[in-house]
């Protein structure tokens, strides 16, 4: 068992939409859970535009894994990276398609 590790960051990206909307998230891969989580990822995924998140995703500590879509919080799933951007990024196509 390795117990002098550090968090290692998986992704970093930010982008600006023409119209003006953010997209911006980071994951890192952390020794172990952050409280109330019980995987060893930490992740942060927004977007919005004009200072309002539209989307967003994240596992702050003590509250667990949950989503913010159009103002509202709603419980996630956490399963894996990949279905999490898959969720994030389909969030976002729907508001977009709108």
């Amino acid at each position: 068992m390795i117990v002098n590790m550090k968090a290692r960051l998986i992704q970093r990206r930010k982008l600006t939409l023409p119209d003006g909307g953010t997209v911006e998230y980071v994951i890192w891969k952390l020794p172990h859970p952050v409280m109330g989580s019980h995987h060893q990822y930490k992740y942060r995924l927004y977007f919005g535009k004009d200072g309002i998140r539209i989307v967003g995703f994240d596992n702050e500590r003590g509250k667990g894994d949950h989503c913010h879509l159009d103002g509202q919080k709603f419980p996630y799933q956490f399963t894996n990276v990949d279905d999490l951007l898959n969720d994030f990024f389909g969030e976002i196509e729907r508001r977009l398609d709108k």
